[in-house]
């Protein structure tokens, strides 16, 4: 086989931000543009259609969110006039010259304590009507984020199902509009809250994108490898039972805070660096969930800034990616290019100035065992996607391939999934285990026990892995 090589972080999905503005302290529309160029973030995403901001952003090719806020669903509900005027003040004044995508209608409209639920249907209807009205409706999608409390069940992921009394009411017509108007669900999902209440049986290296053994979901055969693609599955699988396979995702809302009061498990600058770090690394580097394997994603960071009039928690004000002074608070990538020099910094984990030590249940590698650990690859990547990795590690990657060239020891059988076995164990090694040495866009994943100790049942390639393993 030849071995191209090239950096393999082409063809995944796409990461934007959220940029909120309650805090007192932050710098100007112009300058969060000139940031946000500078740090490579193609999109935004914004939580009201503020027109100084929607000003600033012409004209710099990033996309844009706007959302109508959840006290004007009513409006937006009972008089279409009031929808078509709110489009064509905040939303045809400016696209165009400010490249608007979507309008989030509302945020969270089920948690909202002012029972909006009712109105929003309708709100969604008419602010798609107003669109078609100004033949904006091609270039902009209409949706509404929804957090994962919207679901009855999570857990497995293949039982996913959304609350009975929304389903008929909210859900299914909302689908159907999502279908109709060719438009995708968006889904704030927090890793995070799931992880901070339940840290004694969830792995922190689960929630935060590095090696582990995975979870096998008893309902479909499944393994899955963080918590976030287990959430997002279990929205996939509550549409699936709905009938709506063919409706996209976006991811509208993600983060973890760095710092966080002493009752918040698991909010520290290294956690957020690891958890976001890895999340823009998984999300460029493409591939779906294991439901939806095909499915790249489009993901908003949540968010920009630290905001400081805020209310709640420490960690409520503390999301942000950068300080109100445009300094990082962590210094992750946001692009390919930058991934190629990135690497997941272990450290101690801090909440509120306790450490946190990532528990071994719930499928998680503990610290004292990731010195055993080998990496291999997923058949059910598929060849292309194996192909591709293979063709990195074995190229850019720096493995040591020379013992799958042809006439060499671990050359036969000469497929590619063995052959990216042994290219992704070398790579791995290498790198000394280092997060997200053993991901290649869903392609491998990491074992705790070494290949040999592998029945034929449990992976094909065990005597080929048995042999050759030494030799990584």
């Amino acid at each position: 086989m030849i071995y191209n090589v090239y950096f393999f972080v082409a063809d995944g999905g796409s990461i934007g931000v959220n940029y909120g503005r309650i805090a007192d302290n932050l710098p100007s529309a112009v300058k969060v543009v000139q940031l946000l160029k500078s740090q490579g973030l193609s999109r935004v995403k914004v939580f009201d259609a503020d027109p100084s901001v929607l000003r600033s952003l012409a004209g710099s090719g990033i996309k844009v969110t706007v959302d109508l806020p959840n006290e004007m669903l009513s409006s937006a509900a009972k008089k279409p006039s009031f929808a078509a005027a709110w489009v064509q003040r905040n939303v045809a004044a400016y696209h165009p010259a400010t490249e608007i995508e979507a309008i989030a209608v509302g945020n969270e409209v089920f948690v909202d304590t002012h029972n909006t639920t009712k109105f929003l249907i309708q709100a969604m209807r008419n602010i798609h009507q107003a669109l078609v009205k100004s033949n904006l409706h091609s270039a902009i999608k209409v949706s509404s984020p929804i957090a994962l409390s919207a679901l009855q069940n999570s857990y497995p992921s293949s039982a996913g199902s959304f609350r009975q009394e929304l389903v008929e009411p909210v859900f299914r017509p909302m689908l159907e509009f999502l279908r109709e108007t060719g438009s995708y669900l968006m889904v704030n999902a927090y890793p995070f809250f799931a992880y901070e209440a339940n840290s004694d049986v969830i792995s922190l290296d689960y929630a935060l994108f590095r090696e582990n053994p995975g979870n096998v979901d008893a309902g479909n055969g499944l393994r899955y490898f963080s918590l976030f693609d287990a959430q997002i599955d279990a929205v996939f699988a509550a549409m699936s039972a709905l009938k709506f396979d063919d409706i996209e995702m976006v991811v509208s809302e993600t983060g973890w805070p760095s710092k966080g009061d002493g009752t918040e498990i698991g909010a520290s600058v290294a956690n957020a660096a690891a958890y976001n770090g890895n999340l823009v690394r998984r999300i460029l580097t493409g591939g779906g969930t294991p439901l939806r394997p095909k499915a790249d994603l489009t993901v908003y960071l949540f968010a920009l800034f630290n905001e400081d009039d805020k209310n709640g928690p420490t960690s409520e004000r503390n999301y942000g990616l950068f300080y109100p002074n445009e300094e990082k608070v962590y210094d992750i990538p946001f692009t390919s290019e930058g991934l190629k020099k990135y690497k997941d910094k272990r450290a101690p984990a801090t909440g509120g100035g306790h450490v946190t030590a990532p528990p071994v249940t719930g499928g998680g590698v503990s610290r004292s065992t990731t010195r055993n650990t080998w990496c291999v690859a997923s058949g059910e990547a598929g060849e292309e996607k194996l192909q591709a990795a293979l063709d990195f590690a074995c190229g850019e990657g720096g493995a040591d391939c020379r013992q799958i060239q042809p006439g060499a020891a671990c050359f036969k059988p000469n497929t590619v999934e063995a052959h990216a076995s042994f290219a992704f164990n070398s790579y791995y090694q290498r790198n000394e285990r280092a997060g997200g040495s053993c991901y290649f866009g869903g392609a491998a994943y990491v074992v705790a026990q070494p290949p040999s100790a592998y029945s034929r049942l449990i992976h094909p390639l065990s005597r080929y892995l048995f042999v050759c393993c030494g030799k990584c």
